[in-house]
């Protein structure tokens, strides 16, 4: 059997691997299947036939009220962030060549929350409305991520080399000294403002409504397809800054684009699904298991990977403790850091 499937369109020809074209397919069709179960559990259970009928308007006036209105928002966001934290943990390992990168582990999704914070300080009244769109929020959080990004880069290089336990280190330093921050802004604001931060501190999809699905959808899409554009490059990129350079590259140039993509998607995805943690770390180690570690196979696995996490996380927060709602961020965080210090036990030698 071929390990390779050629595909030509006009002029433009490439290959695809067999494997990793049947992992993303399988991935996808279980994606589906996941968003129709959990968009008929709940209170008002709706089998998966009428769930389907709903989503093309032709079930009942309920039924569609239920799966349309209510929760249709939340499983799509719950795709779009987990998909934007697994594509940016992706380049952060890429990047750094580490496999303890991750946004929420390094700072950027501590920071991305600080800013959020600060927006709906800064830009509220006193009867609790924003006084400037929610469409700018994705940049708020952009500029707190890119900052803390930066950041923490930085000061963990020493001759041009980054250590990994340097790194992780001094990423919780600066993520608790944040966390701090957001601590303050949250006792000296409005008191919803507290409350709000909390979601997000947290990582709940509670709450969505559509004008943030169509504020994050062309958010995480358009830097999904720029990403793409630049897998090549982050192929490149682990072969190391020498290798990286000889092959004609401009490695800097480079990595500096790629960590603005990592920290917009980190950004956009905080804005709206709050700090959800170890997404970004998890998703990409499952699927170099599973497709290996070209970026052209690995980013598109991860983005499946990530949101099935964060959909099967938000499953678990609306009906594992029914009435009761726990915050999808709780059962991601008490999978993920487990792993998180199986990694770092695995790598203590390096």
């Amino acid at each position: 059997m071929k390990k390779n499937i050629p595909f030509r369109i006009g002029k433009i020809s490439f290959l695809i691997n067999r494997k990793s074209f049947l992992t993303t397919i399988v991935l996808t069709i279980l994606i589906i299947s996941l968003m129709i179960i959990s968009l008929g559990i709940g209170q008002m259970q709706v089998s998966p036939w009428n769930v389907i009928k709903a989503i093309f308007g032709a079930g009942n006036e309920m039924d569609m009220l239920v799966v349309q209105s209510f929760r249709m928002p939340r499983i799509l966001l719950a795709v779009l962030s987990g998909a934007g934290l697994a594509l940016s943990g992706a380049i952060l390992q890429g990047i750094i060549r580490n496999p303890l990168a991750s946004p929420d582990i390094i700072g950027i999704t501590g920071g991305a929350a600080a800013t959020t914070v600060a927006f709906l300080a800064i830009f509220s009244d006193r009867s609790n409305t924003l006084t400037l769109s929610i469409h700018w929020l994705p940049l708020a959080s952009f500029v707190g991520a890119m900052g803390m990004g930066f950041l923490v880069y930085f000061l963990a290089r020493k001759n041009g080399k980054i250590a990994p336990i340097r790194l992780v280190l001094i990423g919780v330093g600066i993520s608790t000294a944040v966390q701090a921050l957001t601590t303050m802004m949250m006792l000296l604001g409005p008191i919803f403002t507290a409350s709000r931060a909390n979601i997000w501190i947290t990582g709940s999809l509670n709450g969505t409504n559509w004008t943030e699905i169509l504020t994050i959808t062309p958010w995480i899409l358009c830097l999904s397809v720029i990403l793409f554009v630049y897998a090549r490059r982050l192929n490149v990129q682990e072969l190391g800054e020498e290798l990286a350079t000889n092959a004609g590259e401009l490695v800097q140039k480079d990595r500096f684009i790629l960590l603005l993509l990592s920290t917009a998607l980190a950004g956009g995805a905080v804005a709206f699904a709050g700090g959800i943690g170890f997404v970004g770390l998890m998703a990409p180690h499952i699927a170099r298991k599973l497709v290996g570690s070209v970026f052209g196979a690995l980013l598109p696995v991860s983005a499946l990977i990530g949101g099935i996490i964060v959909l099967l996380a938000d499953l678990l927060a609306r009906t594992a403790f029914a009435p009761l709602e726990i915050p999808a961020g709780v059962f991601t965080s008490a999978i993920g850091a487990p792993y998180f210090i199986y990694l770092l036990f695995k790598s203590r030698n390096e």
